[in-house]
């Protein structure tokens, strides 16, 4: 009889095994797809941005010949960007359509998505549909980075597209382009490295189910084994026996992952990242890498299963009849601060240099890792503890089962203590990002804005104007020429020390306008320019560029300035009367301010795109929505992964629980024959899961937040934001403990009821 039969008859006749066997290639399928679905998501990313290319010209324009003039832009209606793409043909030949464009649109017309052509159908035309065209043909969802994206394709003439003519009709200025690109994408820099981390916390809890799975026969099996030695059997033969029944419940848990993975696909499709969805066709791998993970995780299972047999193979005696227990030396203690203290030294070094990232993924890493070598030592400390200090015959059994096998009671935590691990560093990131959200413009918050060369402005705030009349809006459009104020005497540097930047307006429209704390209030008759703080005009001059040596100045003279109550304090811009410009004096820019409402700020935002383009339109909105899409996508992965994480967690620590009665099914057998009730021995259980657990999940939170503080210190030097959120993974961690631990009434029950010389 080979290997792989002896197996097979085992696991028709021992039902633990049976159990043990199913439990691991649970493990083993959920650890796969998970993978497979982590793997796939960078490729995902790379397949969206593939189909998206032809939307971005500024990444595929060249010098040279031309095909096409592309301009792309982004556009916005209620809080939704929408993507624009102006484009002209001039060599109709030379041309290669995306995929998802059957035909370009003629001058005048437009090709839109197909929400894009919904939100068209029910938007009047004066808020949406004036700012594009005609609508003639729908853009194909292989055109689109996601299902849901708003995206229009506008057709002009080459002669619209090429410099001033059509920087005086639209704003818009076309880039040369040979033909769309062909060229394989990137893929999305932040999933990748979220796909990384993720790797880690989700794998490793599967990967302690697994193993939490394959420990409820452990002593049985290592039993077995080491009788098979006596008898004879050879090392080789007993390691065939072990690869053979341990690969077997592997490999089908592995080829049950693979085909679990397309419903985890079909699941990630509704997770939006980056603004919405995908499409089903994103997640697909590479055949070698997907025959690749799908050979490994097995193989991992094998070779742990084989590893676990080592005394049962050199001493089978012991293992047979017992061994002696091993004290845990303190040494594993120094494996804490030593790779913190390298983790101090990559966030050191990461600072100063981008070679040094690599160093801080490796600290991390050794972090991580030396839970492994810490965990088993505290959870010995504890039993230790119990020990001494025992008053109930139950911390008693509890502390001695720790002292004894600190590393399989520890196995039970090492999920959760993972995951409390990677949830306390995420929610000390993720709010400190958040708080470093914010908008430098210096108009009110409604305001929508635009930047227009300096000798275009009045004519076009009259435009402007003029298409808010015809719509009947009342709000007007106010031009905010600005020009630099700059010491008289000393040499202007690059970080602009001593240059005011200063709106030329008149008092009442910067206080409609501005964001300075200017009011109508403080409009003086006889004030020349108003200033948040101290200002003696005589000593400044007009310069037409923030530094240079070479700058053309003109003296401002003498002027009544007037001061003004500042939130924004120094940093907030000059307001200057227009008729106090000293003669010859040009402003170094202008922008085109429209104070809006909530009723007609899309119809504002057209008459404004009509005239200015809407790829410069900004507002401070639109900012934050930008932001807090980012995080917003962020927050809601990292939320899934630690609830997966969690899940895991719980499961292998439910496992381990009902395992580790099992091993000691033989004692605990004994205890209750001879009269112990089986509440005593559940409340033994429960205490040597749920105490270690509370001082080794206490201990990774604390060390999260402090890798959290050390990754945060490389983006930003702001200080962090700490929330009461950080205690939620250490409850939710050691209320995981206490779930997992219940199932120990369960176990002892089905012990109680068995005869004891099953065993």
């Amino acid at each position: 009889m080979n290997a792989f039969q002896l197996a097979l008859r085992v696991l028709r006749v021992d039902r633990r095994t049976r159990t043990s066997a199913i439990l691991t290639a649970v493990g083993v399928a959920v650890a796969t797809g998970l993978v497979l679905l982590l793997a796939t998501l960078p490729f995902a990313t790379q397949a969206r941005e593939q189909r998206a290319q032809w939307q971005d010209a500024y990444w595929y324009a060249k010098e040279g010949k031309s095909a096409l003039l592309v301009q792309s832009s982004k556009d916005y209606f209620d809080g939704k960007e929408i993507r624009r793409v102006d484009l002209a043909v001039t060599d109709p030949g030379a041309v290669h359509l995306p995929a998802g464009i059957d035909k370009l649109p003629a001058p005048g017309q437009t090709m839109v998505s197909p929400e894009l052509g919904k939100l068209l159908n029910r938007t009047p035309a004066n808020q949406l549909g004036d700012r594009f065209g005609k609508p003639v043909a729908a853009l194909g969802e292989q055109a689109l980075r996601y299902p849901e994206q708003l995206v229009v394709l506008v057709g002009h003439s080459p002669q619209e597209l090429q410099g001033a003519s059509q920087e005086a009709k639209s704003g818009v200025a076309g880039r040369p382009v040979a033909d769309f690109p062909q060229t394989e994408a990137e893929p999305d820099g932040m999933l990748t490295l979220l796909t990384g981390v993720g790797v880690v916390v989700l794998l490793v809890p599967s990967l302690v189910l697994v193993a939490s799975s394959a420990r409820l026969t452990a002593a049985r099996r290592e039993q077995r084994m080491a009788a098979l030695r006596l008898a004879g059997a050879t090392p080789g033969q007993v390691t065939s026996m072990v690869a053979a029944e341990t690969g077997l419940s592997a490999v089908v848990g592995a080829l049950a992952g693979l085909l679990l993975s397309p419903a985890l696909y079909g699941l990630a499709t509704f997770v939006p990242w980056g603004g919405g969805t995908w499409l089903s066709s994103d997640f697909s791998l590479p055949v070698g890498l997907l025959v690749a993970i799908v050979v490994a995780i097995p193989a991992l299972v094998v070779l742990a299963g084989v590893l676990g047999l080592r005394r049962a193979l050199s001493t089978p005696l012991f293992a047979g009849g017992g061994h002696q227990v091993k004290p845990l030396h303190w040494w594993r203690l120094l494996s804490l601060p030593v790779a913190g203290l390298f983790f101090l030294y990559a966030i050191m070094t990461g600072r100063d240099s981008n070679s040094g990232q690599e160093l801080v993924l490796v600290g991390l890493f050794l972090v991580v890792g030396s839970a492994m070598l810490v965990g088993p030592w505290v959870t010995s400390a504890v039993g230790g503890t119990f020990v001494r200090m025992w008053r109930r015959p139950s911390t008693l059994l509890a502390g001695r089962r720790l002292r004894e096998d600190p590393k399989g009671a520890y196995r039970a935590t090492a999920g959760i203590v993972l995951a409390v691990f990677a949830g306390s560093m995420g929610l000390t990131l993720l709010p400190s990002f958040a708080s470093l959200g914010g908008d430098s413009s210096k108009f009110v918050d409604s305001a929508l804005y635009a930047d227009v060369r300096p000798d275009k402005a009045e004519a076009m705030t009259e435009q402007v104007n003029r298409k808010l009349a015809e719509g009947g809006s009342r709000e007007r459009a106010v031009a905010a020429p600005a020009v630099l104020l700059s010491k008289a005497s000393g040499k202007k540097d690059k970080d602009q020390e001593g240059v005011y930047l200063t709106y030329v307006m008149t008092c009442a429209d910067a206080a409609k306008v501005i964001r300075l704390g200017l009011t109508e209030k403080d409009c003086k008759p006889d004030v020349d320019l108003y200033t948040p703080e101290g200002f003696d005009a005589t000593k400044y001059v007009v310069a037409n560029d923030f530094f240079g040596e070479g700058a053309t100045t003109i003296p401002l003279g003498s002027m009544q300035v007037g001061r003004y109550p500042s939130g924004s304090g120094a940093s907030a811009p000059f307001v200057m009367e227009p008729t106090a410009l000293p003669a010859g004096a040009q402003p170094v820019d202008s922008t085109i301010v429209v104070p809006t409402t909530d009723a007609d700020r899309e119809q504002v935002r057209t008459a404004l795109a009509s005239v200015a383009g809407s790829s410069g339109i900004r507002s401070r909105d639109q900012h934050f929505n930008d932001q807090q899409r980012e995080l917003d996508d962020v927050r809601r992965v990292t939320v899934i992964g630690l609830t997966a994480a969690a899940i895991l967690a719980g499961c292998s620590a439910a496992i381990a629980t009902a395992g580790a009665v099992m091993d000691r099914r033989r004692t605990f057998g004994a205890l209750i024959a001879a009269g112990t009730p089986v509440r005593v021995l559940s409340r033994a259980l429960r205490t040597e899961a749920a105490l270690p657990s509370l001082v080794v999940t206490i201990g990774a939170g604390v060390a999260g937040t402090l890798v959290g503080l050390g990754l945060f210190s490389l983006v930003s030097h702001n200080p962090v934001t700490l929330t009461p959120w950080l205690l939620a993974p250490v409850v939710l961690g050691v209320g995981v403990a206490l779930l997992g631990a219940s199932v120990c009434t369960p176990a002892l029950k089905r012990v109680a009821a068995e005869p004891l010389n099953d065993e």
